[in-house]
């Protein structure tokens, strides 16, 4: 493999730090500016809102059931969409819907999930067109979904052990390797006969040592202080978890396969990462965006981690159940890392 000489290395090493600025200028002024693009379409200004809304067809009459589509739909605020089964329980735990409808008998029974507003204003509104375009009112039968399971905490939960895990992966490795190659200590495992590969697996292996105690800790916290359970095995969600520490190890070691600063790697991994924390349903659900960037977000890591993570703790989905996931996050991790063991400069 060739290798620059040192003085080549020190010329590049001055001339890195004058064209370093113009770096400085584009996370200073262009990058804000993406993240208020990226904000700016996951929050658009509407002329209407659209109000999604779950009808359950297999209960009740379908007579019923289908004028009582029709009337909602009459509304350009609502959006109906028919569901069976306790899918919009799912739906509505995992903010995809801001209302469900279960038509029984008895009446209409409203179900909704207090803590998120915009949930509370959803029933306000079918409420309104209900006793507005219906003659005779029906019985409307109100319902919170507040069980432990269905709140905000437990959908964001998830989204923070993701948000942990990717951190910990490209910072624990990322940054590392960069301070490593900027303190020379990586010249000096190069004259030793260590393989390439064996390095980085240890530099891997290491930081998931500390990553997996420090997300059990998190989810230890949460079950302590807010109640928030697993409603899958134990076995499911340590495996998403090791291997999620994995994946984003992979990402970090590509990230700072060649990075000679620290403030390169820096860069690159805000690059990776905080674009990731926006559209992969951290704190909101990544429906938000549209349809057309939809395929885009679901083949990213972190959207794949949130996803997997929040079926196994509030839907009780088992591994194989979110193998399409798994899939997702195995290539993040194994190709990524196979990149970097190509490229990847001791100096």
């Amino acid at each position: 493999m060739f290798r620059y000489s040192p003085l080549f290395q020190l010329m590049m090493a001055r001339l890195r730090e004058f064209y370093r600025e113009p770096a400085a200028v584009f996370w200073v002024y262009c990058f804000p500016l993406l993240m208020a693009m990226a904000l700016g379409i996951a929050f658009r200004d509407r002329p209407i809102e659209r109000i999604t809304v779950d009808i359950r067809e297999d209960a009740g009459s379908s007579e019923a059931i289908t004028k009582l589509k029709a009337t909602l739909a009459a509304d350009e605020r609502l959006e109906v969409k028919g569901v069976t089964g306790d899918e919009w329980r799912k739906r509505l735990r995992s903010g995809k819907t801001s209302l469900a409808i279960v038509a029984t008998d008895k009446g209409i029974e409203l179900w909704d999930e207090p803590n998120r507003p915009e949930s509370v204003l959803a029933r306000h509104a079918v409420e309104a067109v209900v006793y507005k375009q219906v003659s005779k009112e029906p019985a409307v039968d109100e319902h919170h979904l507040d069980e432990t399971g269905s709140r905000y905490i437990d959908f964001l939960l998830p989204g923070l052990l993701g948000m942990n895990l990717m951190g910990g992966g490209l910072w624990g490795v990322g940054y590392v390797l960069a301070d490593m190659r900027v303190r020379k200590l990586l010249k000096r495992f190069l004259a030793t006969p260590m393989k390439r590969r064996d390095f980085l697996l240890s530099i891997m292996f290491s930081r998931m040592l500390f990553t997996v105690p420090e997300v059990c800790a998190l989810l230890l916290f949460g079950y302590v202080m807010f109640d928030v359970k697993n409603a899958g095995s134990v076995f499911s969600l340590l495996t998403l978890i090791i291997l999620g520490a994995a994946s984003f190890s992979g990402l970090g070691l590509l990230v700072a396969s060649r990075a000679k600063t620290i403030e390169t790697v820096s860069g690159l991994m805000n690059l990776v990462m905080l674009p990731m924390y926006i559209v992969s349903g951290v704190f909101f659900s990544s429906e938000r965006f549209p349809e057309a960037v939809q395929p885009i977000i679901q083949a990213l890591p972190l959207t794949a981690m949130n996803d997997a993570l929040r079926g196994v703790m509030l839907e009780g989905k088992t591994l194989m159940e979110v193998r399409g996931e798994i899939f997702v996050l195995a290539g993040w991790g194994f190709v990524p890392f196979i990149i970097a063991l190509k490229i990847f400069r001791w100096r």
